[in-house]
């Protein structure tokens, strides 16, 4: 299994990195974990086939997480001409959501018809469900996003991914990423606080009780690349790359 961090930056381009968007390969199909709204671009940067992706999970419904999305389905009905199926999985309101964004973006896309199966699933905090292939936990976080946040803990190929998505500290973080192979992580800042989001100081307080193999630290803001030196996790950047 290889991930590709496509995107690790917060919403706002610190540090000139891409949105949120994590690549995963497998043999059983490729998956995304989140598609922010500049995905499709990191994709094409990397020399990416999207049409290789086979299912898209989202963590909660900000633009930065899920706005590549009508980018995404647009493409693959026009550009990248895909004929596979595409399953997008994603907290309670996504439908609504996803239409919502088509329409503003590109109005009457909505209601076109996909050349391709197309599926979207909607999952609640605290369900567990496998899609294809994919066992895919959630956890409900602290994030003000009109819709139910969730942390995602995801597991295939005898390998688990545990992703926090964006939120203050919660011990509901825990069993998310208990002894994943590989945990992922917001730091959106340092030592202060903001409401909603993830500070270093309270993750590396409770990283022993997480036991992951890997922590990689992501959605850095400002000051929190003001400090990577200060850190011994490994600091995500736009193509890195991490096999398991």
């Amino acid at each position: 299994m290889r991930l590709t961090f496509l995107g690790s930056g917060d919403a706002f381009g610190s540090g000139g990195r891409f949105n949120t968007c994590f690549w995963v390969e497998r043999n059983d199909g490729d998956f995304l974990i989140d598609c922010g709204a500049s995905s499709l671009i990191a994709m094409r940067k990397q020399n990416m086939d999207p049409n290789c992706i086979r299912t898209i999970f989202i963590s909660h419904l900000h633009g930065d997480h899920f706005g590549g999305l009508p980018f995404f389905i647009l493409d693959a009905q026009f550009y990248s001409r895909r004929t596979n199926p595409l399953t997008i999985v994603g907290p309670r309101g996504f439908t609504e959501r996803v239409n919502a964004a088509m329409e503003l973006f590109f109005p009457g896309s909505s209601s076109t018809k996909q050349k391709f199966d197309f599926d979207v699933q909607e999952i609640d905090a605290g369900e567990t469900r496998v899609i294809n292939g994919i066992s895919l936990t959630t956890t409900l976080v602290y994030h003000a996003c009109g819709a139910p946040p969730l942390a995602l803990r995801l597991t295939c190929d005898d390998k688990t991914i545990a992703y926090s998505g964006d939120t203050e500290w919660t011990d509901a973080l825990i069993p998310i990423g208990q002894n994943a192979d590989l945990f992922i992580a917001e730091a959106l800042t340092f030592v202060r606080k903001i409401r909603f989001h993830l500070d270093y100081t309270s993750l590396k307080a409770n990283l022993d009780k997480i036991g992951a193999k890997q922590v990689i630290l992501t959605h850095l803001g400002p000051d929190m690349l003001a400090h990577v030196a200060d850190v011994p996790e490994t600091i995500a950047y736009d193509g890195l790359v991490v096999e398991f």
